[in-house]
């Protein structure tokens, strides 16, 4: 479970009454989707030609630039989700890949998953190497995804990472996993 038992006001848009604009959610959309293309090829590296994950998230991209409803956004979430479930005990990475691309395309429809999309593709690429080498892709990764934070929602983002980093397998911290 990476979203809060008591959801934060601030992952809600203004007309479900909390204080998120549409531009960010459309922005949180945007970076999720980079955190998962990021680590994609390594779904596609054990799964060649599956375009599922692929197509989650140019549905996060769609939907934010408003050529996609949230259900259609769902539906793409739903159906990388089912590449992930399909690779349990096949390969790791490339299952958190397809959750990372999951989490960017479900986040139309509840603005926290942003994290998720971080949190998985993190694991992903953790997943792809030794044991040893493990920490260090961490940092890097991460680093490398608050690199690409737009300006708007950046602020947001971190703290979101200090607030739920427990729940996401410490990854956002400054020493991993646990």
């Amino acid at each position: 479970m990476i979203l809060p038992t008591i959801r934060d006001p601030r992952f809600i848009t203004i007309r479900r009454g909390g204080v998120l604009t549409d531009a960010d959610h459309h922005l949180l959309a945007l970076w999720a989707a980079e955190c998962a293309e990021h680590v994609v090829d390594l779904f596609e590296d054990a799964r060649p030609g599956d375009g599922r994950p692929d197509r989650a998230i140019e549905a996060a991209r769609l939907w934010a630039d408003g050529g996609m409803s949230v259900g259609e956004s769902k539906r793409f979430a739903g159906a990388s989700q089912a590449a992930a479930r399909e690779l349990t005990g096949v390969s790791e990475s490339a299952r958190m890949a397809a959750l990372s691309a999951g989490q960017a395309a479900v986040v139309a429809h509840v603005a926290a998953h942003e994290l998720g999309a971080a949190a998985y593709a993190i694991r992903a690429v953790m997943e792809s190497v030794p044991q040893p080498e493990r920490e260090a892709v961490r940092i890097a990764e991460r680093d490398w995804q608050r690199s690409r934070l737009p300006t708007p929602i950046r602020a947001l983002v971190l703290d979101d990472q200090r607030l739920r980093n427990d729940i996401c397998w410490f990854v956002f911290g400054e020493t991993g996993v646990r």
